[in-house]
C-alpha cells in the first residue's frame, strides 16, 4: 500500500504544480509598435507611446513594428476626434488639431492654416499671411444639407518622423525620396464619407526652392491599396510653384506633398543609349591609341624610355576595360545567380577605380613635369605607378567584396517602377566611401593640379606674349587636353542635381573620354613640322622627362 500512497502524493504534488503554473502572470507590455494593445485607445498616454514608433519603425526595425495596424491607428483616430473627442483643439510636439462645428449653410469658402507647430484655426482669404493652409469649398457643405443643420470638421496636421510609418512603397531614404517636413494633412468629417467632389478642395503647402531632378507631386492615403496601405494620387492634382505648392482634390481624408527623384524609365534608356554609343566610340578610338603605341615602341627609341606615354596607354587600357565592363553590365536584365551577379558588380567597381586612379597618377605626373621641375628623380617609377594603378583598386575590391556588398541594384522612377538594374552595390556605406568618396578626392587632386598648371601655362603665356602670337588660345586648347586626361569632365556628376540636362551632358562628355584622349596623343607624338617648330606650352608640358630607371 506503500507505493500506491507515494503515487497519490505525487500526483498531488503535480496537480498542485499545474494549478500553480496555469494561474495568469503579469505579462511584460506587448510591443506598442505592433498596434495591438492600443488599437482604440487614445488618452494622452496612449498617443505619446504611438507616436514614439515613428522613429522606431525603419527598416532595420521592421519586424518589431506592424506598419499597417500603427497607420490604421491614426487613421481611426481622425475619426475618433470628430466623432467621440470633447475637445476643440490638440497640441502636442507630433500632433495638432482643430474641430469645429460647422454650418452647411455656409456663403463663402472656408479657409484654414496650417502653420507648423501651430494649432490650425480658420482664417480669411489672405495668401501672404498663412502660406500654408487649406480651402474647402462652400459646395462640399452645402452637398451635405441633407444630413442635418451642422457638420464637425476635424483638421490634424501629424509629424510623421523619420521611420517608415505612413511612407508606402513610393518613398525611399536611399534615392532621397521623402514627405515635405514629414508632415501630413488629415481632414475628416467623422463617418460622413466625402468623395468625387464637384469643386475640389484645395491645399497649400509651402516649402524652399526645390532641385530640378525632383518630382513634386500631391498624394493622399490610400488604405484600400495593398496590405496596409500605400500613397495614390487619384482624385488629386498639383501645382507647383517656386515656393509653394497647391494640391486640389476631390475627397476628404490624409494628404501629404511627396518629393521624389523624376528619372524616369525613358530618361534612363536616354542616358544609357547615349552612354553606350559613347562607350562604344572611346573603345574604337582607346584601341587606335593602344595599337600604335605598341607599335612605335619598337621603331621609337622615345617610346622605350618616356614615361607620359606609358601613362597614357595605361590610363587609355584602363578606360577601354572599364567600357567594355559598362556594355556588360547596363541596360541588361538581371540574369544567372547571386555569385555571377557579385563578380560582375566587382569587375565594373575594379575597373571604375582603376580608371579613376590612373586619372590621378596622369595628374600626380603632371605635377612633376610641370610644377615642381628640377631634382626629379624615382627608380622604378612607372613600375610603382603601375602597382598603384592597378594593385591599389585591388585591394580595395577584395576588402569591399569580403564586406559582400555587391549584389543586384537598381534605379526606380517616380512610381516605383523599376527604369534600370544592374550588378552594382546592395550596401550604400561602401558606395559611399570606394566610389563617390574615393573619386571626389581624385577629382579634387587633379583640379589643384591643373589649377596650378594653368597658372603656370598663361604666366608663360604673358612672358612670351611679344615673341609668340595666339598663346592664350593655344593655352586654352592645353588645359582642355589636359583636363579630360586628368578626368575633370567626370566632375560634372557634381552638377547632374541641377538637371536633366546636365546628366546628358555628363554621359556625354565621360563616355567619350577616350575620344579625347586619341586626340590628345596624336597631337603630342604625331606633330607636324610646324608644330614642333613654333611649340608652346602643349608640347612642352607633356614632353619633358623624369629621370626614371627601370
Amino acid at each position: 500500500m506503500v507505493a500506491p500512497r507515494a503515487l497519490g502524493i505525487l500526483l498531488l504534488l503535480h496537480l498542485a504544480s499545474g494549478e500553480e503554473d496555469s494561474t495568469p502572470k503579469y505579462e511584460e507590455p506587448r510591443n506598442v509598435c505592433q498596434g495591438f494593445t492600443n488599437m482604440n485607445s487614445y488618452e494622452d498616454f496612449d498617443l505619446n507611446r504611438t507616436a514614439g514608433c515613428f522613429s522606431k519603425c525603419t527598416r532595420s526595425q521592421k519586424k518589431l513594428c506592424h506598419l499597417g495596424n500603427l497607420q490604421r491607428y491614426w487613421l481611426n483616430f481622425e475619426t475618433y476626434l470628430v466623432e467621440r473627442n470633447q475637445m476643440d483643439t490638440l497640441n502636442t510636439s507630433f500632433l495638432t488639431a482643430f474641430v469645429k462645428s460647422i454650418n452647411t449653410n455656409v456663403s463663402e469658402d472656408l479657409y484654414f492654416s496650417l502653420t507648423p507647430s501651430q494649432i490650425p484655426k480658420q482664417v480669411t482669404k489672405d495668401e501672404h499671411q498663412h502660406p500654408d493652409r487649406v480651402r474647402l469649398p462652400k459646395s462640399l457643405f452645402g452637398s451635405l444639407k441633407s444630413g442635418g443643420p451642422m457638420v464637425r470638421l476635424g483638421i490634424i496636421v501629424l509629424d510623421i518622423g523619420p521611420g517608415n510609418v505612413f511612407k508606402g512603397s513610393l518613398l525611399s531614404r536611399e534615392d532621397g525620396s521623402r514627405v515635405l517636413n514629414n508632415r501630413i494633412v488629415g481632414l475628416t468629417l467623422g463617418h460622413i464619407n466625402v468623395t468625387e467632389l464637384a469643386e475640389p478642395l484645395e491645399i497649400t503647402f509651402s516649402h524652399q526652392y526645390q532641385p530640378p531632378n525632383m518630382n513634386l507631386s500631391c498624394e493622399f492615403w490610400d488604405a484600400t491599396k495593398g496590405s496596409s496601405g500605400d500613397w495614390s494620387s487619384k482624385g488629386c492634382s498639383t501645382e507647383v510653384g517656386v515656393r509653394r505648392t497647391v494640391c486640389r482634390c476631390d475627397h476628404l481624408t490624409f494628404f501629404a506633398l511627396l518629393l521624389r527623384p523624376i528619372l524616369d524609365e525613358a530618361t534612363v534608356r536616354a542616358l544609357i543609349h547615349i552612354s553606350q554609343a559613347g562607350c562604344g566610340t572611346s573603345m574604337i578610338f582607346l584601341a587606335f591609341t593602344i595599337a600604335p603605341y605598341v607599335v612605335l615602341r619598337f621603331s621609337r627609341q622615345r617610346f622605350k624610355s618616356e614615361d607620359a606615354p606609358k601613362i597614357h596607354v595605361a590610363l587609355s587600357i584602363s578606360l577601354f576595360l572599364l567600357n567594355l565592363a559598362f556594355f556588360l553590365n547596363v541596360g541588361q536584365r538581371l540574369k544567372g545567380s547571386n555569385t555571377a551577379c557579385w563578380a560582375r558588380g566587382a569587375v565594373f567597381h575594379y575597373f571604375l577605380l582603376c580608371a579613376f586612379t590612373w586619372m590621378g597618377l596622369e595628374a600626380f605626373h603632371l605635377y612633376l613635369l610641370v610644377i615642381k621641375v628640377f631634382n626629379t628623380y624615382f627608380s622604378h617609377y612607372f613600375l610603382k605607378l603601375s602597382l598603384m594603378g592597378w594593385v591599389l583598386p585591388a585591394l580595395i575590391v577584395i576588402g569591399t567584396g569580403i564586406a559582400n556588398s555587391y549584389g543586384p541594384y537598381c534605379i526606380r522612377d517616380e512610381k516605383n517602377v523599376i527604369t534600370l538594374e544592374l550588378c552594382w552595390f546592395r550596401e550604400k556605406t561602401a558606395l559611399y566611401v570606394t566610389v563617390y568618396g574615393y573619386c571626389l578626392i581624385i577629382f579634387l587632386f587633379s583640379a589643384v593640379i591643373l589649377s596650378l598648371v594653368s597658372w603656370k601655362i598663361f604666366t608663360l603665356s604673358s612672358a612670351t606674349a611679344g615673341k609668340e602670337k595666339g598663346q592664350h588660345w593655344k593655352g586654352v586648347l592645353t588645359l582642355l587636353g589636359l583636363s579630360c586626361l586628368v578626368g575633370l569632365p567626370w566632375g560634372l556628376a557634381l552638377l547632374t542635381s541641377l538637371g536633366q540636362f546636365t546628366a546628358y551632358v555628363f554621359a556625354l562628355f565621360t563616355s567619350l573620354q577616350g575620344v579625347f584622349i586619341f586626340c590628345w596623343f596624336i597631337v603630342l607624338y604625331c606633330p607636324s613640322q610646324s608644330t614642333v617648330t613654333s611649340s608652346s606650352g602643349t608640347a612642352r608640358v607633356d614632353h619633358a622627362q623624369i629621370v626614371s630607371h627601370e
